[in-house]
């Protein structure tokens, strides 16, 4: 298993850990393995915002997540001198909340969920209460919508080009949309023909499903992020959390990979790429480490008492569904083939 580490040119102790390690676990399969991705499009949003003028000392900035874009946040924004608010919601897990709360943010859990968008939007609806009582005292990072979110992708992209050429499969989860959309868009521009397979969960509207419960967090979404560019994207898969859970401890165990369940479900769709296209070379996003997740998917007990528990039977390959939105657990993948989301599903561009 080798590893490479590549530092970038940003000022400050979080540096040291903002891109991530290349590790190679097969002849053409590589994993890209950040100790907590969302760092990286934080600390950019950040510094260009400071670059504009659009967030300037005393400001307060404020944001809605439930998962590590507040971490990153709150890493920088502690770095940097700045308040920090997180609107979010009963699902971060308590681990989180407090990692938040060490390091200064202020975090609001909203409870009640909206009747249209779920947890998200009613997250949005306090966050654009809380901007109107601020005024022009406070700065939203807007991780869905800012071009910054892809922009700071360019970096890891660069990464990968520099070590393994830019003609590759990109393999990642889809939340926000920044990392896969803002790596591949740099990767095409030295090689046209790289290729991105994206990895959503089922109940996700993204790429068609209709919205429902998610038992597998960090990827999916109840609204369509602007920053999804659907036309990028080669392929698509659907993934349960069964078996991303049972994925996750797989890759522990052949490659003493220690991430989240969002690794596991982009590395059991990389590994069958990388074995059904043999002379692709594959990269797979790893987005975080599985410190968060020892008492869930690292737990036996949680994984049953959860009804997530399939005692680590990892399927060989997906299932192809004739549309997304009819697409059934545990895997799926669609042949998306670089097409907008009107032209797959026939909904208008931003409907959820």
């Amino acid at each position: 298993m080798n590893t490479v580490h590549k530092r970038l040119p940003f000022s400050g102790y979080s540096d040291a850990y903002v891109l991530p390690s290349i590790i190679k676990c097969d002849t053409n399969l590589y994993l890209a393995q950040f100790a907590f991705m969302k760092l990286l499009p934080a600390k950019y949003i950040i510094e260009q915002a400071l670059a504009r003028g659009t967030l300037t000392h005393g400001m307060k900035v404020i944001e809605t997540s439930s998962g590590t874009f507040a971490l990153g946040l709150a890493v920088v924004c502690r770095e940097r001198g700045f308040q920090l608010e997180i609107f979010t919601d009963p699902v971060m897990d308590k681990g989180l909340e407090n990692r938040l709360r060490s390091l200064g943010a202020e975090v609001f859990i909203i409870t009640e969920k909206a009747k249209q968008g779920g947890y998200q939007r009613s997250r949005l609806d306090a966050l654009r209460a809380r901007m109107r009582k601020l005024g022009h005292s406070c700065f939203w990072p807007q991780q869905y919508e800012t071009p910054d979110n892809p922009a700071a992708y360019k970096l890891f992209a660069d990464q990968i080009s520099g070590m393994l050429g830019a003609d590759v499969t990109l393999v990642g989860s889809v939340g926000s949309g920044g990392s896969t959309c803002g790596t591949i868009e740099r990767l095409r521009e030295k090689a046209t023909g790289a290729r991105l397979v994206g990895v959503d969960t089922f109940n996700s509207v993204i790429f068609g499903q209709q919205d429902g419960e998610r038992k597998l967090r960090g990827l999916g979404n109840s609204l369509v992020p602007k920053n999804v560019k659907h036309e990028l994207y080669d392929e698509v898969h659907l993934i349960s959390a069964q078996l991303a859970f049972a994925a996750t401890r797989t890759l522990h165990e052949r490659h003493a990979v220690f991430a989240g369940p969002t690794s596991g479900a982009s590395y059991i769709v990389g590994r069958w790429r990388a074995r059904q296209y043999p002379e692709e070379t594959v990269v797979v996003i790893c987005p975080d480490e599985g410190h968060r997740y020892v008492e869930a998917a690292y737990d036996r007990e949680w994984l049953k008492h959860n009804a997530c528990l399939n005692d680590g039977v990892l399927l060989d390959a997906p299932a192809t569904e004739n549309h997304t939105s009819t697409a059934l657990p545990p895997w799926n993948r669609y042949p998306w083939k670089r097409k907008s989301r009107k032209a797959v599903l026939n909904v208008p561009e931003d409907a959820s």
